[in-house]
């Protein structure tokens, strides 16, 4: 029975020691996990509070509901690139018993290449979109917060995704090459 499943690399071995960062990278890897993490406390914190607040003294968080819209923003960009980079998407493998090794080597590439440059796109264009917003001045409704600098960081976050699939595809090109995986 085939089911949904986290896709792993054709040989574990070879991509646990060829994606694990140390040194400068690791902790520049860390960082958007930080970011995440940090964001999905913020937002427990804030919703334990509005229903306290809410049940208790009938005075929810006006501002609840758009605080929860950036914080899921911040929670879901800023994790992109790490699960792209560590292959943790969520796929179908109706197919992978079709694959041999190589060719899902070749087939792990080709996705890896194709997901990154179709990022680009989106990217490119929630960028345009944050600029257009900066240009008219829109602002938040409850905290009058720049609706631009989510727009900003949404569009570097998938920026970075982008780049991030296409380093791995890279990577694994770069190991096929040196030798039998």
């Amino acid at each position: 029975m085939n089911k949904l499943e986290v896709r792993k690399p054709s040989s574990e071995a070879a991509w646990d020691m060829s994606f694990r960062q140390t040194g400068f990278w690791r902790y520049i890897a860390v960082l958007p996990t930080w970011l995440a993490a940090s964001a999905l406390f913020i937002l427990m914190t804030m919703t334990f509070a509005d229903v306290i607040l809410r049940s208790l003294f009938g005075n929810p968080i006006e501002s609840a509901t758009e605080l929860t819209r950036l914080l899921i923003a911040i929670i879901v960009f800023s994790s992109l690139p790490i699960i792209s980079w560590k292959g943790n998407n969520i796929v179908v493998d109706l197919l992978d018993p079709l694959f041999s090794r190589r060719l899902a080597i070749i087939r792990d590439i080709a996705i890896d290449m194709t997901c990154g440059v179709i990022l680009i796109w989106p990217a490119k264009r929630v960028w345009e979109l944050a600029e257009r917003a900066r240009g008219f001045g829109d602002v938040t409704e409850y905290l009058n917060l720049p609706q631009h600098y989510i727009g900003w960081f949404i569009a570097v976050f998938t920026f970075l995704t982008a780049l991030t699939f296409l380093a791995r595809a890279i990577l694994l090109i770069l190991s096929a090459v040196k030798g039998p995986v």
